[in-house]
């Protein structure tokens, strides 16, 4: 769990580096960046969460 942790943390960080260094003067396009990249993100964390209730071996 510690691996995907540390790469969802830099996941994070290369989302802040890009708000704060690179973003892209066309407001829309950067918007659409920004909501792909938060898309990314998320589906990270359920795919984080399913690992950890695999492991946990949790039957629904």
């Amino acid at each position: 769990m510690k691996k995907h942790l540390t790469i969802y943390g830099i996941l994070i960080a290369v989302f802040v580096v890009y708000n704060f260094f690179f973003k892209v003067e066309d407001e829309r396009m950067n918007t659409v960046i920004n909501i792909a990249f938060a898309s990314v993100l998320f589906l990270y964390i359920a795919f984080m969460a399913s690992v950890l209730l695999k492991k946990m071996k949790i039957k629904s």
